[in-house]
């Protein structure tokens, strides 16, 4: 979903179209802290017990939508489309068992999101 609409806001789509009405809700881990967190519990686990690696933070695909437009500096007017599936209202995995395991994710939302526009618009260069 990030990809996708990260890709849509930088072909310049106006109005950025979502699906759904916004009020969904997800959390979302950048790709270092689940790649730090899988080798860590690998040193850490000696049971083959599943755990969820993730983060408690939660934000509504509508803000979401509204912080990748202005972290790109897109003026883009946003467009939910009610009558496009939103998906399952909440996702958000139990967390309990790796925090447990001292796993703490260190990068969030916001300065993720800031790291894959850079990327992304790198990326575009090569």
């Amino acid at each position: 979903m990030i990809a996708a609409l990260i890709r849509r806001v930088e072909a310049g789509e106006d109005p950025l179209r979502v699906w759904g009405d916004g009020k969904t809700t997800r959390s979302f881990l950048y790709v270092e802290d689940f790649a730090e967190g899988i080798l860590d519990l690998f040193e850490r686990c000696s049971e083959p017990d599943p755990v969820n690696l993730g983060t408690e933070e939660e934000v509504s695909i509508g803000e979401l939508a509204r912080m990748i437009l202005r972290l790109s500096g897109s003026r883009a007017r946003l467009r939910f489309e009610p009558d496009k599936p939103s998906g399952q209202p909440r996702r958000r995995c139990d967390v309990s068992k790796a925090k447990a395991l001292g796993f703490q994710p260190r990068v969030g939302l916001e300065e993720g999101l800031r790291r894959t526009l850079e990327w992304y618009r790198g990326s575009l260069g090569e």
